[in-house]
């Protein structure tokens, strides 16, 4: 029998907005998960006893309670993703824009970024200790017969939100696709100052054609080893693993997580609040056969480059939106499900996954946030392993926060309720 956490609970609410949504929280970390897209707007961290979030809440999502209608919100909003998006959200079959699939729609960042999850059930696991609850979803089109089945959980004395998410294939045929988790911090965590890590050690920037074209100081098709040394597109270096104030651009990189790595991460560390943020899954290492690995750190350095709505507040105007994506995925930058399909493989880890005929895999996942002591992490995190109940994180000194980074809980909990 597991030690309870005295302050575990799962409950049921309604948000902003007229949101259905379902909250888990211990006496660690509170996170509240909207059933429209699987958005996450909080994750809070308790600091000295006062709670602050660590998630990006956009000064325009809408929170009028009206269903997104293109007619009356798409000059502004664009798409139904932007009307509601916050926080952290999960995105299969596509990661990127919105695009025409064999002759199928796929929404901006997939159906789980976008459909709504249906609520089935909650409760406390006794023997471990675990708060959790369960939520599903069918995809919208028969031509891409997919179900989804997610389980968010948090275990006692942790400050760790845990998902299992899986795929499952209900057609006669494998489907091809592209997975990721969107992760999103933004202020009152996210400061100047802060400082960006992850496990990749190859990074590049997406090539010419995208949406990042007129928005970003880096340069674009180039590959480089260090966030400490990203080349810019009017020559010379810069270092995007130090956060700056808002500077007028939006830029994404991707990394390449090593076919070594036992665990695929993205960390923020905030020195000034002694606070990190770190999101992690199974790495390439870890895989085993039902596994979908993540294969790729992406950063979105949305430091106010976009100059249109919904980012501004007219076309034209000033970007008001400064946040920063911390996303692992599996797909060719952000450039959606077909380019990733044409392109296979990108700095030698491949770009898409294969759902097997009438088979599922199952994409485990975790962020934590939570508060730290002295000056080890203060200058970002170089490296994370995992350990029997906890993750070690190393930067000028090696931090312990507890954890399960082989997800065996998790894995317990899908076994007797997914």
């Amino acid at each position: 029998m597991a030690l309870m956490d005295s302050k575990s609970s799962v409950y049921r609410v309604v948000e902003l907005g007229g949101r259905e949504a379902t909250v888990l929280e211990n006496s660690g970390i509170r996170v509240m998960i909207d059933d429209i897209g699987g958005m996450i707007p909080e994750c809070s961290g308790n600091l000295s006893g006062k709670w602050i979030n660590a998630h990006w809440m956009p000064w325009f999502r809408s929170n009028s309670g009206q269903e997104y209608d293109d007619t009356q919100h798409g000059s502004f909003w664009k798409a139904n993703l932007l009307y509601h998006i916050a926080g952290n959200f999960p995105c299969i079959p596509n990661f990127g824009p919105g695009h025409i699939v064999e002759g199928i729609s796929i929404p901006p960042h997939g159906w789980t970024a976008n459909e709504k999850w249906r609520y089935v059930t909650k409760d406390m696991d006794e023997q471990s200790g675990a708060i959790w609850f369960l939520s599903v979803m069918d995809s919208p089109a028969r031509e891409i017969p997919l179900s989804f089945s997610k389980l968010d959980v948090l275990l006692p004395h942790q400050h760790i939100h845990y998902t299992s998410l899986r795929i499952r294939n209900r057609g006669m045929e494998e489907l091809e696709i592209c997975a990721g988790w969107h992760n999103t911090i933004g202020s009152p965590f996210l400061t100047q100052g802060c400082r960006i890590s992850g496990a990749a050690e190859k990074w590049i920037t997406p090539p010419p054609g995208g949406e990042f074209d007129t928005t970003t100081r880096l340069a674009l098709g180039a590959d480089f080893s260090s966030l400490k040394s990203a080349p810019l597109l009017r020559g010379g270096n810069t270092d995007i693993s130090l956060v700056p104030a808002p500077i007028g651009y939006t830029d994404f990189v991707a990394g390449a997580v090593p076919q070594y790595a036992p665990l695929c991460w993205l960390a923020t560390v905030n020195p000034h609040l002694k606070m990190a943020y770190i999101s992690f899954s199974p790495g390439p290492a870890a895989a085993g056969d039902d596994e979908l690995i993540l294969y790729f750190n992406n950063l979105w350095l949305q430091y106010g480059g976009r100059p249109f709505t919904p980012w501004a507040p007219y076309e034209g105007g000033p970007d008001q939106s400064y946040c920063l994506g911390l996303e692992n995925s599996v797909s060719a930058y952000a450039y959606g499900l077909e380019f990733a399909r044409e392109t296979q493989n990108l700095l030698g880890n491949p770009t898409t996954v294969k759902i097997p005929s009438m088979g599922q895999k199952t994409l485990r996942s975790a962020t934590l946030f939570a508060s730290y002591e002295g000056i080890g992490l203060d200058e970002g995190i170089t490296s994370i392993r995992g350990e029997a109940e906890r993750i070690a994180c190393t930067g000028k000194e090696t931090v312990y926060f507890n954890a399960d980074p082989a997800f065996n809980t998790l894995r317990t909990l899908e076994s007797r309720h997914v």
